[in-house]
């Protein structure tokens, strides 16, 4: 090509980039928006993500622009929100205003609005109602889920007798037994742990949180736009969740061939029932996709990060040697080894408490929180969000801040203890999230969490070949969830 016309072109393509960017710069500035970095074209604020690290790029904006910024995910614009008081301010003082979900598109041609955890306006206020409603009927907070996990834990010790001390990696056999909790509250039953089908599933889940997290994930979120049409790990998000929803649809077909409207058995029967009540109301949201992928939110959200807890803790207790010590201690003052542990002693186990609560508050399994979204022009510390604004309250900051929290990047269970030794509450503590969009299942998760490792724990030393350092227990802050290490381990029976 002739240099001149190559020079050309060169310098058309130059000045037109600059336009395009001084347009971009001005409508940019005019909005009332918090401050942040400035984005660019197309990618908006891409380029100030360390690759792969999200998160903690975020969390390092948060040190340099306040605890409410904004930054461009391509030319979406989000608020950022950083730290206790921030968040505080906005899903609780202002709850009603940051009430909505945001865009979430890793996920979102799937659940495109619908089920509870990703529906907005009426469709989710009919959701939440009577998700709430029926999963209080079916004994979540009561006794009677009380009585499942202990018979689900019992299920989990007779496993775990079988690897008979040898290592073992105990991601799934944590998964099944805490999916089987949930499952028997949606589905009626419970699966066996050598269920073949039932162990794909649980494989699936996994694969779905390691693939939102990872660096992919984190790009097709950020810029949808390019990241659906460039090959990649990420594509397999969607044909997964589709296997899931597979799964789902042939228990509800299932259902509905042996239904018994006077006798529900289960979170899908009473849905289907209210079905057919309303099939002639306009404006019921009680539909088959609704049913679909609100079952799937519970199957999902009930099983990933209860069990992805509980494994960052076993690590966190290998690691720590003095800690569970003193665990074994408190649990056999308090319970022995002649009964199983109930929810009761809880309230007489300060320091188990207080263990849990720091593994969730240093695991940190969902940093980012699941998007909010603004429902209505909202004026914040002075800045105007516009209605529809995607808002990340970042729980990472809020777990992590050091105005809440002494030694906030060190595991401490001192942070949920008095000068006395009893529990401490905390209000940051919000790994469930806070406001009108904290998560349906905060009750059942802390009951699991206490009656699985306490019964683990009255029955076994947890050990490790591996001398795990520091940076092994420590969470990746990368991206949508914090995984753990992949890792073996030996469960030994105590001695009674």
């Amino acid at each position: 090509m002739d240099p001149t016309v190559l020079g050309s072109l060169l310098l058309a393509v130059v000045i037109s980039f600059l336009l395009i960017y001084s347009t971009w710069d001005k409508l940019y500035r005019k909005r009332n928006l918090p401050p942040g970095p400035t984005p660019l074209p197309v990618i908006g604020n891409l380029l100030q993500i360390k690759r792969g690290e999200m998160v903690k790029s975020l969390m390092e904006m948060g040190s340099n622009y306040g605890p409410v910024f904004t930054f461009y995910f391509g030319q979406r614009p989000i608020v950022i929100l950083s730290g206790y008081r921030a968040v505080k301010e906005a899903l609780i003082d202002q709850g009603e205003d940051f009430s909505g979900r945001g865009k979430m598109p890793s996920v979102d041609k799937i659940f495109d609005g619908f089920g509870v955890v990703f529906s907005n306006g009426e469709r989710w206020k009919q959701l939440r109602r009577f998700s709430l409603t029926t999963l209080r009927n079916f004994g979540m907070g009561k006794r009677s889920i009380e009585e499942r996990i202990q018979e689900e834990a019992q299920c989990l010790l007779e496993a775990i007798r079988k690897y008979d001390r040898k290592p073992v990696d105990p991601r799934n056999i944590l998964a099944q037994a805490v999916s089987n909790v949930i499952c028997s509250v949606v589905f009626g039953n419970r699966f066996e742990y050598k269920d073949l089908k039932f162990l794909k599933l649980i494989n699936l889940f996994n694969e779905t949180f390691v693939l939102m997290s990872s660096t992919w994930g984190q790009l097709q979120e950020m810029i949808p736009n390019i990241m659906d049409y460039v090959p990649g790990p990420h594509q397999k998000i969607n044909p997964i969740i589709e296997r899931l929803l597979e799964f789902v649809a042939e228990r509800v077909k299932m259902n509905e061939a042996t239904l018994d409207p006077t006798s529900p058995r289960d979170y899908i029967d009473c849905f289907i029932t209210k079905m057919q009540k309303e099939n002639e109301n306009p404006t019921s949201e009680f539909n088959l996709r609704n049913l679909l992928l609100t079952v799937l939110n519970l199957f999902f959200a009930g099983t990933e990060t209860v069990s992805t807890t509980l494994r960052h803790g076993f690590l966190i207790l290998i690691k720590h040697k003095e800690i569970q010590e003193k665990l074994h201690k408190e649990i056999d003052t308090v319970i022995g080894q002649n009964r199983s542990p109930n929810i009761e002693d809880r309230s007489k186990m300060p320091y188990m408490d207080a263990v849990i609560h720091e593994i969730q508050r240093f695991s940190d399994v969902i940093p980012l929180n699941v998007p909010h979204t603004v429902i209505r022009d909202t004026t914040f510390r002075g800045f105007t969000i516009p209605k529809g604004t995607d808002v990340y309250p970042l729980l990472c900051t809020v777990l992590r801040d050091p105005s809440q929290f002494r030694t906030p990047d060190q595991f401490n269970p001192n942070h949920f203890l008095d000068e006395s030794g009893g529990f401490k509450k905390s209000d940051a503590f919000m790994p469930f999230s806070t406001g009108k969009r904290i998560c349906l299942g905060e009750g059942l998760a802390r009951m699991e969490l206490f009656l699985f490792l306490t019964t683990i724990l009255q029955n076994f030393t947890l050990t490790s070949e591996t001398q795990f350092k520091e940076s092994d227990i420590a969470p990746r802050m990368t991206g949508f969830a914090n995984v753990p290490i992949e890792y073996q381990m030996s469960f030994i029976p105590r001695m009674a």
